[in-house]
C-alpha cells in the first residue's frame, strides 16, 4: 500500500509538472497557434474517454498491475515525444499517448487500493491517495515552473523528459509490488464467462452504481469542471480578480485539502455516506453564495476578493469530505472481481463532465455571471438531493459501513458485507 501510495504521488506530480506549461509550449515556443494548443487540451480528453471503457475490462481480466504498467510506459512515451516534437501532427499523436497513459493510472490505481484494503481501512487508503494526488499536482507545478523558458525550447524537452524519467521509474517501483489474489474474468470457467463480456451491462443493471455515475457527474460538472475555466473567467469578469488572485485562491484551496483531510476523515468515516455528499453539497452552494456575493454584490475590492477566496477554500473542504467517501462507496458496490470495471466507468463519467464543464461554464461565467452562479448553486443543491436519493438505495455496510461494523463486533460476530449487486 505504501507503493501504490508513492505510485499517486508521483503520477500527480507528473501531470502538475507538464500540463499547465502545454498551452504555453505548443502555442508559443513551438509556435503552433492558439488553435493547435487547444486542439491538444482536446486530445487529452478525446484520449481518455476513448481508452477508459476498454481499461475496465482490460483491468478486470488481467489485473491493475499489467494495465497501470501499460499505462506508465505509454504515458512516459508520449511524454518524452511530446518534448521532441515540433510539428502540429506529432504534437497531437504524442497528447494523445500521454493522455491516454494518463487517464488509465487512475483507475488502476483505485483498483489496486481496493485489492490491497479491506472495508475497514479503505477510506483511509483513499484519503491519503487523494491527499498525496493533491501534494504531487501541486509540488509538480511548483517545481515545474523553475524550469521553463519560453525562450528556450531545450527547456521544455528537459521538462517532458525528466516527467518521462519519472514515469519510467514508476515502472520499476510498481514492478516490485506482489498484488494479493483477486477474481478475475479469466479464472472463470465458460460459464462465467459469457457473464464476463457482459460486466457493462451487469453495471447499468446496478441501480445504485447508476444513480452514483449520475450523482458523480453533477459533482464534477459543477466544481471541478469549472476551477480553471468558468469560475476563473467569473472571477476576473464579475468580481475584478487579479490574475495572482486567482493564484491565491487556488492555494487556499489545495491548503484547505491538505490541513482537513485527516481532520474531516474522523468526522466523516462515522457517518452515512449519502448524508455526508449531501453536505458537501450544501457546503458547495454556500461557496457559490460568496462567490456571488463578490461578483455581484457590489462590495469592496478587499472584500469581493476574500468572498473569493472563500469560495476555493469552500471547495476544499468538500473535496476533502468526498475523498473518503465516494471512491470507497464504488468499491463496495462493485460485485467481486469487477472493481476495476466499476473505477473505470466512473473515471469515464469524471473525463466526461470535466470536458463538459469548462465548453459550458466559461462561455456563460464570461457572458452572463449572474445566471451562470445562480445555476451552479442550482446544481450544488442537485448534488444533495441526488445523495441522499442515493442512500435509500444502499444497503446499511455500503452506507454506513463504520456503524454497521460496529454492531457486528458488538455482537461477537465475524464482519460480512451485503452483497453489492443487490443495490
Amino acid at each position: 500500500m505504501r507503493r501504490i501510495h508513492v505510485g499517486n504521488a508521483l503520477s500527480a506530480f507528473g501531470l502538475g509538472f507538464t500540463v499547465p506549461y502545454l498551452y504555453v509550449y505548443v502555442a508559443q515556443v513551438r509556435g503552433l497557434g492558439a488553435m493547435t494548443a487547444g486542439l491538444v487540451l482536446a486530445v487529452f480528453a478525446v484520449a481518455a474517454l476513448l481508452v477508459l471503457p476498454f481499461a475496465g475490462r482490460a483491468i478486470v481480466r488481467h489485473g491493475p498491475l499489467p494495465v497501470l504498467l501499460a499505462s506508465l510506459v505509454t504515458a512516459a512515451l508520449g511524454a518524452l515525444s511530446l518534448g521532441l516534437a515540433a510539428s502540429a501532427g506529432a504534437v497531437l499523436l504524442s497528447a494523445a499517448a500521454l493522455g491516454a497513459g494518463q487517464a488509465v493510472m487512475q483507475p488502476a490505481l483505485a483498483t489496486m487500493i481496493v485489492d490491497c484494503s479491506t472495508v475497514e481501512t479503505r477510506s483511509r487508503a483513499f484519503a491519503m491517495q487523494f491527499f498525496l494526488q493533491n501534494l504531487g499536482l501541486g509540488v509538480g507545478g511548483l517545481i515545474g515552473g523553475h524550469f521553463v523558458d519560453t525562450a528556450r525550447v531545450s527547456s521544455f524537452t528537459l521538462l517532458f523528459a525528466i516527467e518521462a524519467v519519472v514515469f519510467l521509474l514508476l515502472v520499476v517501483l510498481m514492478s516490485t509490488i506482489r498484488m494479493p489474489r483477486s477474481p478475475r474474468t479469466g479464472d472463470a470457467p465458460a460459464g462465467a464467462g459469457q457473464s464476463a463480456r457482459g460486466s457493462w451491462k451487469q453495471l447499468l443493471r446496478n441501480r445504485a452504481m447508476v444513480q452514483l455515475c449520475v450523482l458523480g457527474f453533477v459533482l464534477f460538472f459543477a466544481c471541478y469542471g469549472q476551477f480553471e475555466s468558468g469560475l476563473s473567467a467569473y472571477g476576473v469578469e464579475a468580481a475584478g480578480i487579479s490574475t495572482s488572485t486567482l493564484g491565491t485562491a487556488l492555494a487556499a484551496n489545495t491548503f484547505m485539502i491538505v490541513a482537513a483531510q485527516f481532520a474531516v476523515l474522523k468526522v466523516v468515516e462515522r457517518r452515512r455516506r449519502s448524508r455526508v455528499i449531501a453536505a458537501v453539497g450544501l457546503i458547495w452552494a454556500l461557496a457559490w453564495a460568496a462567490a456571488a456575493y463578490a461578483g455581484l454584490g457590489h462590495v469592496s475590492h478587499v472584500m469581493a476578493t476574500a468572498a473569493f477566496v472563500s469560495t476555493y477554500a469552500l471547495f476544499g473542504l468538500g473535496e476533502a469530505m468526498l475523498s473518503p467517501t465516494v471512491a470507497p462507496l464504488v468499491a463496495d458496490l462493485a460485485p467481486d472481481g469487477l472493481a476495476g470495471q466499476y473505477n473505470s466507468a466512473f473515471a469515464l463519467v469524471k473525463q466526461l463532465a470535466l470536458a463538459l464543464g469548462p465548453a459550458v461554464g466559461g462561455p456563460l461565467a464570461a457572458s452572463l455571471p449572474g445566471p451562470y452562479v445562480v445555476t451552479f448553486l442550482a446544481f450544488s443543491l442537485l448534488i444533495s438531493v441526488l445523495a441522499l436519493r442515493l442512500g435509500r438505495g444502499l444497503t446499511p455496510v455500503q452506507d454506513h459501513p463504520w456503524a454497521a461494523r460496529s454492531r457486528v463486533v458488538a455482537r461477537g460476530g465475524p464482519v460480512t458485507e451485503a452483497p453489492a449487486t443487490k443495490a
